[in-house]
């Protein structure tokens, strides 16, 4: 009796399960706890998940003090809505720290997939049909930014991101000129629902020569040419995302010649309650300083205009109209100092600070801003000086205050992002995340509180 009461002594002992909020991809194995397991102790876990279809969790194990499981997608209809583990252990006390909250993810395109080193630069529109169209850099052979083989691609999503199509190369710029195609790049897309037509515009940097490898940023040149500077190029597609146009070039339409790089975006466009096409829009300055503004369209996409930058040094940036004929910039801000946000009343002509300018955390980073009803929706990692906790947060004031929020991801990611509603009630995202290259969630607005 005393040996069998020592025994379950020592086998009584804590084993702590420290939660990470990371988003759980479905049909792979994910870490979801960091767990500490005493020496000389063989766990036997037992993990159900209240909230999830039965048969759902499919497998759970423990490999180098993490707890991994594995969600099959194929019981998930539902990605909106989270989940929570209970996990007990045979033989050993098991102490959760918190009431930890887990949501579902897709991995819409990761490493590997197709042969593709990376994917990068996500952007986000649904349809008119209710198609979510996402696109993104192909990027062939490095994860590194053009000059590189880079073509634009595009997935479909039909049932509001439960599932996606195979991909689609919307933009792939070739062996043009006689060069190959890795001095021939195409990316960082900016993607537009014209709410008119219904059609989808699709814009990006198209990079002619140069050296493979070497940053485009840094030596692109003054002029007009595809061989002197990059070029801003646009396709349309009017069958809901499934075939593409062959691209326009819009650069002597929207760039000063003395100019640098001059581009979109990325992520995504707008179109204003009067029927104009807006896109966010950056150049670098004769001393290559960058600057972001808008460029807009009034006949459907035939022509464009670019007034004034709305404020120096500040590069990736999204639109939303606040108010019929105001728009609000919300931009990536090399200062290190917050988010830059300006409004225009003119479209571009004439720019002034908004009060929130500077408030929203970033690490210098690419961000997300959408308008749904009354109210505004903000993504970006939200960490003064990494690219970590993916954080979606809402404005009920015009974009003076954020107090709604809510982390998806404390993980480290590239950390672009991009938000579309899916219907009233659910916003998407399509992110860089620790956890797939292109990662996509669905989360109810009622959730961000």
């Amino acid at each position: 009796m005393m040996i069998t009461s020592l025994v379950s002594l020592l086998l009584a002992v804590s084993v702590q399960v420290h939660h990470r909020q990371i988003p759980v991809v479905t049909d792979r194995d994910v870490p979801v706890a960091e767990v500490t397991v005493p020496e000389g102790v063989a766990p036997q876990w037992k993990i159900k998940a209240a909230g999830l279809p039965c048969h759902a969790l499919k497998n759970a194990y423990v490999k180098d003090n993490q707890l991994f499981v594995h969600i099959d997608g194929r019981k998930v209809k539902d990605l909106s809505k989270p989940f929570r583990l209970k996990v007990k252990a045979k033989g050993m006390a098991v102490e959760e720290r918190g009431a930890a909250e887990y949501r579902l993810a897709r991995s819409v395109r990761n490493a590997g997939d197709d042969g593709v080193v990376a994917y990068r630069i996500p952007g986000l529109v649904t349809s008119r049909k209710g198609t979510l169209i996402a696109t993104y850099d192909i990027r062939h052979n490095h994860s590194r930014d053009l000059q590189d083989d880079i073509d634009v691609g595009i997935s479909r999503s039909t049932d509001g991101g439960l599932s996606w199509e195979p991909m689609i190369v919307a933009m792939d710029m070739g062996e043009y000129g006689g060069l190959p195609q890795n001095v021939n790049g195409i990316g960082d897309p900016c993607i537009l629902l014209d709410e008119v037509t219904g059609d989808i515009l699709l814009f990006a940097a198209w990079t002619h020569g140069g050296t493979a490898g070497k940053a485009a940023w840094w030596t692109a040149g003054s002029g007009f040419e595809p061989a002197q500077t990059p070029q801003l190029m646009m396709v349309r597609s009017t069958d809901d995302g499934l075939t593409w146009s062959a691209p326009v070039n819009l650069t002597r339409q929207v760039k000063q010649e003395p100019w640098h790089f001059t581009f979109q975006g990325p992520g995504r466009a707008i179109t204003m309650a009067d029927g104009t096409l807006v896109v966010p829009f950056q150049h670098q300055e004769p001393d290559r300083t960058p600057a972001a503004g808008v460029m807009y369209s009034k006949d459907r996409g035939a022509t464009w205009h670019v007034h004034e930058y709305a404020k120096i040094n500040t590069t990736e940036s999204q639109v939303v109209e606040v108010e019929p004929g105001v728009l609000m910039l919300n931009m990536r801000d090399n200062r290190k100092t917050g988010r830059a946000v300006y409004i225009t009343k003119d479209l571009g002509r004439t720019w002034e600070p908004h009060p929130s300018d500077r408030q929203l955390t970033e690490p210098v980073c690419m961000a997300s801003l959408i308008k749904a009803g009354h109210l505004l929706l903000f993504s970006n990692p939200s960490h003064p000086r990494e690219r970590c906790n993916m954080t979606i947060r809402i404005s009920e004031d015009g974009g003076v205050t954020w107090p709604r929020k809510l982390l998806l991801d404390e993980g480290h990611g590239w950390g672009y992002s991009c938000l579309s509603m899916i219907d009233e009630e659910t916003v998407g995202i399509l992110y860089e995340s620790s956890q797939a290259h292109m990662t996509f969630q669905a989360v109810k607005l009622k959730d961000i509180r």
